[in-house]
């Protein structure tokens, strides 16, 4: 929920569905796993929310992630063919949110939709987290979670070319990406400003800012060498990291050997999502940034389209259907992954020129108002899961 850190996407959309009249449960995680070992179940925006105790972060090892990820499943599945229902709507990461989804959909005789957040396990072989043996079972339940659905949701057009790469049918995709919650990030510009005075570092300096996770396929030491670089040339620029995950301690060494930590470059732990509308009303330029695979260049990163809600610049540093986005309707600007130093000297031009700052905030809040509204978004899922619904029947 907003109260909590991370993507809010299913919370915002199951809110919706309620809102226009359906019953929605939703089956996930209390991912602290401190509050025992039996589920639990509280009320959210008129969602059902049924809780599993599992414990998870983004610091485990793969091996306790993938073993958290199963205990979820086999718990899951079990639990939700409990819940007589009319379609079963799976989100995933990971690929193992299918055994649960699939198991109650045949038990119950009711359609699957199926959304991919991103392409597993094209992805994780990529990075390295799924190696030799790992690999065919991987793809097998790819195949059998594609199998098993009505229809299918991805969040970007690379992702539904993936999809039909393995045969399924194109018709039966839709493309839904991330969205932006436009009510929430429409504050006032006084909390940027608040945000900004209570740190003596920042006060009236540009600053650039991440919000989000700390991750392997994140790169967010990037950020540390674009600011070791800008340091040398413009030091009143800061940057901020706000967030957390695996690699937060490789993020603070490569500040500290760069001496940049704490100079112009800082870290926040991870913020409630309300208050990253603050953050973002704070900064001069966000950023979207991933390490040098073409496999994560069809990513949906919330943060991008948090930046859009916010009319904040965003700076992104890979290629792909974004970087298209930002080039075309000049909301932002695509800096290069290797070359830190010409990365750094294009940033710089774009965060010193005002009126194109200015410009790009406001093709940011137009493109999230016409393509990315929570709300129209929303709405075509729900078609989609009426159809998955019609079309069983």
């Amino acid at each position: 929920t907003p109260d909590m850190s991370g993507g809010t996407r299913s919370y915002e959309m199951a809110r919706r569905l309620a809102a226009a009249g359906h019953e929605v449960h939703m089956i996930t995680t209390d991912r602290s796993g401190i509050s025992g070992r039996n589920w639990y179940i509280t009320s959210e925006m008129g969602i059902q929310i049924h809780w599993l105790p599992v414990p998870y972060s983004n610091n485990m090892s793969y091996s306790e992630r993938i073993y958290a990820f199963l205990r979820f499943a086999t718990g899951a599945a079990h639990y939700a063919s409990q819940i007589k229902s009319d379609v079963v709507f799976a989100t995933s990461t990971p690929l193992t949110i299918a055994i649960p989804a699939v198991y109650v959909a045949r038990k119950q005789r009711i359609p699957l939709v199926f959304e991919v957040r991103d392409l597993w396990p094209e992805l994780p072989i990529a990075v390295g987290a799924l190696k030799g043996p790992m690999i065919p079972p991987a793809q097998w339940l790819e195949q059998f979670a594609y199998r098993n659905s009505s229809q299918i949701v991805a969040l970007s057009p690379g992702m539904k070319e993936g999809i039909t790469r393995s045969g399924y049918p194109p018709d039966h995709v839709h493309v839904i990406p991330n969205s932006a919650d436009l009510d929430m990030f429409s504050v006032q510009a006084g909390e940027g400003i608040s945000f900004r005075r209570k740190f003596d570092w920042l006060q009236n300096r540009p600053l650039v800012v991440y919000t989000g996770t700390l991750g392997r396929i994140n790169g967010v030491d990037y950020l540390a060498r674009l600011a070791a670089v800008t340091r040398t040339i413009a030091p009143d620029i800061r940057f901020l990291v706000v967030g957390d995950g695996a690699e937060r301690q490789r993020v603070v060494d490569t500040a500290k050997q760069y001496r940049v930590y704490e100079e112009n470059f800082f870290m926040m732990p991870p913020l409630p999502k309300a208050q990253i509308p603050a953050v973002l009303s704070a900064a001069d330029m966000a950023t979207s940034l991933v390490i040098d695979l073409p496999q994560l260049w069809d990513n949906s990163a919330n943060k991008f389209f948090d930046a859009l809600a916010s009319g904040t610049p965003i700076a992104i540093n890979h290629l792909g259907w974004q970087a298209k986005l930002l080039e075309e309707n000049g909301a932002g600007v695509v800096l290069d992954r290797r070359d830190i130093d010409q990365a750094t000297l294009k940033l710089l031009d774009f965060i010193n020129d005002q009126k194109r700052l200015k410009d790009a905030g406001i093709s940011a809040r137009r493109l999230a108002e016409e393509m990315f509204s929570r709300d129209k978004l929303a709405k075509q899922l729900e078609q989609v899961l009426l159809l998955a619904v019609r079309n069983f029947r």
